[in-house]
């Protein structure tokens, strides 16, 4: 690897491992309470160095916003590429987006979680080539498949997927603010159980 690679690489690891440690910081102490400053203590740069990378933190939150829904919608996108039976692929989508909220709790949070603060640009994320709605769009149309192969007697695209989001953002928030303190069932039971239940229910209710 040669010099300029090399420091390429060690840009894209700083700006990562700032987004990182911000998203950790917004969700444990809220956006209002962090600084630049803290963040930089945190992964032991200077304050300056952040400001290289981002212009202050409210493009870092928007920033983690926008990678985690990058994320999230590369990964469901493999998924709606497979082929087979339509409702199988929905579960499958609905497992991986429980999943990957459960692998990255502090950007999930950060990003679906927490309280959208005075002065971010909500209107940016809910255009519709957002990556959040990318993501969104993913349900979207595997609901509309479902509905095509007649596996859904309600007809109402959007309110099904609103309700499948609302569900399974329900139990990725809990699993991830209630890991102990509660007697959980296997994970491995409750994630699927919970999104077959939603998806019966959905099938099962006429429009």
């Amino acid at each position: 690897m040669g010099v300029k690679e090399r420091k390429l690489r060690q840009k894209k690891f700083l700006r990562q491992e700032i987004l990182d440690a911000a998203s950790e910081l917004f969700v444990k102490d809220g956006f209002e309470n962090v600084s630049m400053r803290r963040i930089a203590e945190k992964i032991e740069y200077s304050p300056t160095t952040i400001y290289l990378y981002f212009k202050d933190k409210a493009e870092l939150l928007e920033q983690v916003c926008k990678e985690t829904f990058a994320r999230l919608s590369a990964h469901l996108s493999r998924i709606l590429e497979q082929p087979g039976d339509p409702v199988e692929r929905l579960k499958g989508g609905l497992l991986a987006y429980v999943h990957f909220g459960l692998e990255n709790p502090h950007h999930y949070r950060a990003t679906f979680m927490m309280p959208i603060p005075e002065g971010f640009d909500k209107a940016k994320h809910s255009h519709p080539d957002s990556a959040g709605m990318q993501a969104f769009d993913f349900l979207r149309r595997c609901v509309f498949d479902c509905i095509s192969a007649g596996q859904f007697q309600n007809t109402d695209a959007e309110i099904i997927s609103q309700t499948l989001w609302s569900g399974v953002h329900g139990i990725t928030s809990l699993l991830i603010i209630h890991r102990s303190g509660f007697p959980w069932v296997e994970r491995k039971q409750l994630i699927p159980f919970v999104i077959d239940t939603l998806i019966t229910g959905v099938a099962k209710t006429h429009g």
